[in-house]
Formats: structure tokens, C-alpha cells, sequence
């Protein structure tokens, strides 16, 4: 008797928790998210479906025909969130913003959704995870009080959908989208399906009403967005917001951006009053002296396309365990690690070896660049022999296992922007290019030339080091 064909209603499918792609047999990998073993069993497998011709909506233009003038972006109020943004909201974007918990997305959102209130353009703020009392009580903290500025605190779809037939806003913001559900969807709130559903029917309503919408994400811990990788390709911008909770910099970083660049950096500082937007930041990551420090040294960073001069600091103190201790703060263990790799054997500066060893960056910045290694390893080599740098100093450069220190993008940037700062004295890789008027750049092919700025009397303090200076 022959065995019986199952149908199609029978047979197994499976589906990427990730980005929600199916098929109709499982996979280790899946071909659309490359996620390893995201691909599960759901239930029966996708009917072939054909969609015939319908009647359209709009008849198709010429592009140089398309009024661009609907693409118009608005600003937010907040300048350094327009920065990122690429002039501010356009009418029927979705942007979705990630960070950690407690970094101040709701306490920013919540200022936006102040100021973009005006008589022509309402705002509708939905909080999904606090109730309406508490978000009024931030609002008087951070002075965020508008007359069309319309709160809701609500957790289900069609509520949510009711409140903007109600309010009619030109901007909505959710907080969070992983938080809000739809009844007629089986699931938990954050789950794919649920996620995907609240997304969609809310990006609809942003393309079909001409207004903004501003989404909260979760993250998880390894930073990452939570939720499906589908969400990130449903909406129009992705921006990560970052910081340390224990300070006082919030970076906000565009990771895509489908109506501007995704290298520009918006800086905030948080207080207790709120959160500014921070036009010139450079003075959060700056201690001022009278007289230099030995262990201190300057650099540039480039945040996106944004110069920010950093401090970094380090301290060597003999050890009293076997191995000593190697501690960062702000900068990258491997790259301190390979700087004074590269000062013992291209430096011959041994009494690195054998001692405890603290580096950190001054202000909560995070320094990952190969440009800052210049400026950690005169930083090291300068709390070696216990003797300060020259005043008004930034080291710009790369530094190479041989000792080579190689040429790094945007110098000429870095330069003006630490000229504007009032710095007179830069070490450089060779040929920097056109040098601001008034400053004096040294360029350096090797640490041997970058080691010569140390003051003559340290060679008296610490004679193993002759070797850098030979």
C-alpha cells in the first residue's frame, strides 16, 4: 500500500527568530540575518501564493518630476541630535533609538517631544513602561512643559493607534516598542511577532499621516539591539545611544541613516537638570594645570567626523605581586598592552616590565582609535621616568610593532581643532599636510624621534632609557 503524501497544511516550516525569514526545511545558518541556529519550527509550511495586478495608487513620475519638498526635514529643537540626524525629523521617518538602561534615552526623547511641540505641530508622547504621573514628574525636572505636548501612558496597539486619530500629532514617540502589544497577536510583548506587528502597523501610520515617529529599543547586555534584526531594517534611522552611567557624556551615534551620513556624533551632557546638547565637548575630557603632570599626554580623537581633543593618563608604581597588574579605564587593554611591548623593545625602556601599571582616559571617553597610540605611549613612557611632558602638547599618530608611528586620517583636522583650543605644540606622523599658522608641528617617523620630547633630565632619572634616545 502506498504510503500516503502529506500535504502542504502538514508539513513542518521553519522561521529565523532573528529576521523572521522561512523556509520550508531547517538550516544551521540562516541566508538573510547569518545567524547560527536561529532557524526554528513554527508550523505548517508557507502556501505558494500569486498576487495579481491591482489598481495603483499613484501613477509612476519621471524621478526629476517627484516633489522633494515633502522630504523636508524639521528640526528637533535639540541642535546635536539634528547633527546626527542630517538637519532633523522628515515627515514619515521612523527612528528608532537604542541604549543601556538608565542612559537617558526616556530624559532626552522627553525634551525633544518638549520642544517640537508648537501650535502647528503637536507632539503625542506614549509611555509603555512608567505611568503618566511619572513622566510628568521628569517633565518639571528637565522644565519639558508644552501646551501641545499630549501625554498617554498606554500598552496595547489599538489604543495607541486611537490616541494619534484623537491627537493627530506630527510627532509620536514610544517608549519602548518593546513594551506595546497587539491583542490580535499571539505572544509576549518583545517577542518577533509582536515586535514586528507594533512596527508595521506603526510605520504605516507615520507613511500614511506624514508624521514622525521616534521608537525606544532595549539593548542587550553585550550592547547589541534587542529584539528581531527585522526592526532595525524596518525603520528609516537606527541611532545608538551611549555612555557610562557614572558620567556625564552621552554620545548619540547614527548606525544607519537612509536620509543622511551615518558619521556624525551628537554629544550631551546629563545632569541633574536634564540633558544638553554639548556644541564643544572638549572640555569634559581636559584637566587644567598650571604645570604638567608626568603620565599625562593630549590627543585628538575623531568621533565620527568630530575632532575632540582627550587626556590620557598613566601611573607606574613598583609591584608587589609576581605578576604585575595591568589596569585601563577608557582604553583598550590589547592597544596599552602593545604600547609597552613596542617601548621595552623599540624604546629599551625596561622598567616598564616589572611594575604595576594604570591607564585611563580623563571625562569617561572611550578611546579605540589606532590614533591615540602616540599619546598612551608617551603617556607610559613619561610616568616611567617621572618626568611631565612639554605644556600645550597632542601626539597624533599610530603606532606600529617596529616602532614605525604611520600616518592616521583627518589630520589636518585634528590640528585645528587643537589649535583652536589653544595648543602650540603637535607630534605627527610625516607629511601632515597644511599646518594651522602659529603652531609648531614635529613630525616623527619612530618612537625613537616621538621619545626625544621628553626633557634631557630624565635620561639622569632613568638610564635605561638611554637607548630611545640614541
Amino acid at each position: 500500500m502506498a504510503a500516503r503524501t502529506k500535504s502542504a497544511k502538514d508539513r513542518p516550516s521553519y522561521r529565523c527568530t532573528e529576521c523572521g525569514w522561512t523556509t520550508a526545511k531547517w538550516l544551521g545558518r540562516c541566508p538573510e540575518c547569518q545567524a547560527w541556529g536561529t532557524v526554528e519550527e513554527f508550523g505548517g509550511a508557507p502556501a505558494v501564493r500569486t498576487t495579481a495586478a491591482g489598481r495603483v495608487s499613484t501613477a509612476a513620475l519621471p524621478i526629476g518630476q517627484v516633489d522633494s519638498r515633502q522630504a523636508t526635514a524639521r528640526s528637533t529643537g535639540v541642535g546635536e541630535l539634528d547633527r546626527v540626524l542630517g538637519g532633523g525629523l522628515v515627515p514619515g521617518a521612523v527612528v528608532l533609538l537604542a541604549g543601556e538602561p538608565g542612559v537617558g534615552k526616556s530624559t532626552l526623547l522627553l525634551d525633544v517631544a518638549a520642544k517640537a511641540a508648537s501650535e502647528d505641530h503637536r507632539t503625542l508622547y506614549v509611555t509603555a513602561e512608567e505611568s503618566a504621573s511619572q513622566v510628568r514628574m521628569r517633565a518639571d525636572r528637565i522644565r519639558a512643559l508644552n501646551d501641545h505636548l499630549y501625554l498617554a501612558a498606554e500598552t496595547d496597539l489599538s489604543a495607541v493607534l486611537g490616541h494619534l486619530d484623537a491627537v493627530k500629532p506630527s510627532l509620536l514617540v514610544l517608549d519602548s516598542v518593546q513594551t506595546v502589544a497587539s491583542p490580535e497577536i499571539e505572544g509576549a510583548p518583545g517577542g518577533m511577532a509582536q515586535v514586528r506587528e507594533v512596527a508595521g502597523a506603526l510605520i504605516r501610520a507615520s507613511k500614511e499621516r506624514g508624521m514622525s515617529t521616534l521608537l525606544v529599543g532595549h539593548v542587550t547586555k553585550d550592547g547589541a539591539i534587542a529584539g528581531p534584526r527585522l526592526l532595525e531594517h524596518l525603520v528609516d534611522v537606527v541611532l545608538s545611544f551611549e555612555g557610562d552611567r557614572h558620567a556625564r557624556l552621552r554620545l548619540v551615534r547614527g548606525v544607519k541613516n537612509r536620509y543622511g551620513a551615518t558619521d556624525e556624533v551628537g554629544c550631551f551632557e546629563l545632569h541633574d537638570e536634564g540633558i544638553t546638547g554639548l556644541a564643544d565637548p572638549s572640555g569634559l575630557f581636559l584637566t587644567r594645570r598650571d604645570e604638567p603632570v608626568p603620565g599625562t599626554c593630549l590627543t585628538v580623537t575623531l568621533e565620527g567626523k568630530r575632532p575632540l581633543v582627550a587626556e590620557v593618563q598613566a601611573l607606574t608604581v613598583d609591584s608587589q605581586i609576581p605578576s604585575p597588574r595591568r589596569t585601563t579605564s577608557g582604553l583598550e587593554t590589547s592597544r596599552v598592552s602593545m604600547m609597552l611591548a613596542v617601548l621595552e623593545q623599540r624604546g629599551r625602556i625596561s622598567a616598564l616590565g616589572k611594575r604595576d601599571i594604570y591607564s585611563a582616559t580623563v571625562g569617561g571617553v572611550k578611546l579605540t582609535e589606532p590614533a591615540a597610540d602616540l599619546a598612551i605611549a608617551l603617556a607610559l613612557a613619561s610616568a616611567a621616568s617621572d618626568t611631565p611632558l612639554p605644556k600645550n602638547l597632542v601626539a597624533i599618530g599610530e603606532v606600529g610593532l617596529a616602532g614605525e608611528v604611520r600616518r592616521v586620517t583627518g589630520v589636518q583636522r585634528r590640528l585645528a581643532e587643537a589649535h583652536r583650543l589653544g595648543f602650540t605644540h603637535a607630534l605627527v606622523p610625516t607629511d601632515p599636510g597644511k599646518v594651522p599658522a602659529g603652531m609648531k608641528v614635529t613630525e616623527v617617523a619612530n618612537m625613537g624621534d616621538a621619545l626625544r620630547v621628553l626633557p634631557r633630565r630624565s635620561r639622569a632619572q632613568a638610564p635605561q632609557e638611554d637607548g630611545a634616545r640614541r
